[in-house]
């Protein structure tokens, strides 16, 4: 076989015979000058930290903290070169944490109800503050965060941060609400076990009693402290924010957190009105009109009047925690009041059932959902070589008419990092994976900090457990340190191989996010050239995004092993793309085409892929 010029491909294609597509969408092409949405999630604290001690259960004066101005022009840019549009910046809202700040007016924590030395981003102590131990000087830190959100939107981006309905830290007390709202439980009744306006569920005559926490879980590891006595003043105990209704939680349970009442009595009965299924449809307006009709819960106006204070600070949207335990029917009241007022806002909810996905979405009025039970946890299986690319599509296929919807992601604060021994042991293996999930569908796609340069995540922080970069202890993240390269993000100090991996990410997010084919339809070809003789196993898969003039040819190989195959491209040809523009990673060198079996044939390295570019004849 000899290679072909690209002039010669190119006269092939126009001569390959017609073939039917096994599945393709009727998705309409969308505004090409609008990138898709790229949100980049940064875990605050650990950002910007160059200290190096990495001592387990360290103090922050041991092993330091990030702060908001680690986010420097040069830190944004770096983050801009990914292709990023939004920030998700994770631990923002003032959380539980150790630290003595009472010279600032903040009460001391109790070790008893946090988790680790530097407390959970998700159990919220003031929604109207954000952390202190993200600011230079912790009685300016909400203008410092202000500071960051102007500097975010001079580099060009977005600003997300969470908001956590279904629960609050259990000891919960806003010292920088405006005049005239109240906190979280103030106003409640404790001596019934639900009321509407009650803001918690109650135990009433329970005093809450703290879990009996594992020897090796310790609050503090067994540190003195003047609050660690194994007490925690609360009577009557609340419900804990994963539900258990123990006055004595377990220690698995979210011991740190209460659970919000949303006017949902203990039997799981309503105590609001319902949406009809014509709300699916209808305009934002209609929902916004229905509820303005309607007496709901305080809970709800709580949280409206949250977003709504961050929204006017210049926030540009939410990732919602733990969106399926709280009602679809609140989303419907906060998401469209959200979008009155700041239409441009992106709302991003944490949705893992998906029989659910299209409440939240049609009823919910979200913006995006993970896909993670389907999609992630099908991908993972393929990367680890223990699921098939067929069932990876069986489940896409579940959700073709919401894909655009559905975030893709490799890796998060929640879930292990492709490096770790758990999950992959080598970041290169998640490189074909990041280009499917890059490159299969319209949606929104997340990158977590350091994933870019394969960061393993395998040291122990100590309440934090390997194989997930620590979210509750101060930590310096080693990857992400060598790039950083004590601030000047060049990658000065990083590893051959993170500076390859970061180059492969640099290439394909901007790409994938901005170049019009991937905002149009999609084709899988993996049927038609599974076990065609020619290579093509269940470790390859190959698919096309086209837009009118443009298509991409996507090739994945996730397979330990160089492959070289011979692809069934004719449907490129029946749609009239015959004309290759550039291969992506390794050029058009590596292209040969065999005209008389109308075969495009192409070498795809170990753990790796290709987008192959078409153009339309003129």
């Amino acid at each position: 076989m000899k290679r072909l010029t690209t002039i010669a491909i190119v006269a092939a294609l126009s001569a390959l015979c017609a073939c039917e597509p096994t599945e393709t969408t009727n998705d309409t092409v969308v505004n090409a000058d609008e990138p898709r949405v790229v949100v980049y999630q940064v875990f605050t604290r650990l950002f910007g930290n160059t200290n190096e001690n990495r001592i387990p259960w360290g103090t922050i004066e041991q092993n330091g903290v990030g702060k908001f101005s680690d986010f420097t022009p040069e830190a944004l840019e770096s983050i801009k070169a990914l292709g990023t549009t939004h920030i998700w910046y994770t631990g923002v809202p003032h959380h539980g944490v150790i630290n003595d700040y009472t010279d600032y007016g903040i009460s001391l924590d109790d070790p008893d109800v946090i988790k680790g030395r530097a407390g959970s981003p998700y159990a919220v102590r003031d929604y109207y503050n954000v952390n202190p131990d993200l600011a230079d000087n912790p009685a300016e830190r909400l203008a410092e965060f202000e500071a960051l959100i102007a500097r975010t939107h001079e580099a060009g981006m977005k600003v997300v941060i969470d908001i956590v309905p279904n629960h609050v830290a259990r000891n919960y007390q806003s010292l920088s609400a405006p005049e005239g709202i109240s906190d979280f439980g103030e106003h409640d009744d404790t001596s019934i076990a639900y009321a509407r306006d009650n803001n918690f569920y109650y135990l009433p005559g329970e005093p809450f009693i703290v879990p009996d926490f594992p020897s090796d879980e310790r609050p503090l590891n067994g540190e003195a402290h003047p609050l660690s006595d194994g007490f925690f003043e609360e009577t009557p105990a609340k419900w804990t924010g994963n539900g258990a209704r123990l006055a004595q939680p377990n220690f698995h349970d979210w011991y740190e957190t209460v659970k919000v009442n949303y006017g949902v009595r203990p039997d799981g009965s309503y105590d609001f009105a319902t949406l009809g299924e014509s709300f699916r449809t209808a305009p934002n307006r209609d929902h916004v009109e229905f509820w303005a009709s309607q007496d709901v819960p305080d809970s709800w106006r709580k949280f409206r009047d949250i977003t709504q204070y961050w929204l006017d600070k210049g926030v540009d949207g939410f990732r919602y925690d733990m969106a399926e335990m709280v009602p679809v029917e609140f989303w419907s009241y906060l998401n469209t009041q959200i979008k009155e007022s700041h239409p441009d806002s992106f709302l991003l909810a944490e949705v893992y059932n998906p029989s659910l996905y299209r409440d939240y979405l049609e009823l919910g009025r979200m913006d995006a959902l993970y896909d993670k039970v389907g999609f992630y946890d099908s991908l993972k299986l393929v990367m680890q070589d223990r699921g098939s690319v067929s069932d990876l599509l069986a489940v896409h296929s579940e959700v073709l008419d919401i894909s655009d919807y559905l975030l893709h992601f490799l890796e998060n604060h929640d879930e292990q990092r492709i490096a770790s021994d758990e999950f992959a042991g080598d970041a290169r293996i998640g490189r074909p994976a990041m280009l499917v999930s890059a490159a299969i569908s319209r949606s929104p796609t997340l990158l977590y900090f350091a994933q870019d340069v394969g960061e393993d995540g395998m040291l122990d922080a100590g309440f934090g457990k390997a194989t997930r970069t620590t979210i509750f202890d101060y930590w310096g993240v080693p990857a992400h340190q060598r790039y950083m390269n004590d601030g000047r993000f060049d990658g000065g100090r990083s590893t051959p191989e993170e500076i390859s991996l970061r180059g492969f990410y640099e290439i394909l997010m901007p790409y994938t996010s901005q170049a019009p084919m991937f905002l149009g339809d999609y084709t899988e070809l993996h049927t038609i050239n599974l076990g065609n003789g020619t290579n093509y196993t269940e470790r390859q898969m190959a698919f096309v995004r086209e837009s009118r003039n443009e298509a991409a040819l996507v090739i994945a190989n996730f397979a330990d092993t160089s492959v070289d195959l011979e692809l069934d491209i004719s449907y490129l040809g029946q749609r009239g793309f015959d004309t290759i523009s550039q291969a992506l990673f390794h050029g058009t060198s590596q292209l040969y085409l065999d005209s008389s079996s109308q075969r495009l044939r192409v070498t795809i390295p170990a753990h790796h892929g290709e987008i192959i570019e078409f153009e339309k004849a003129q």
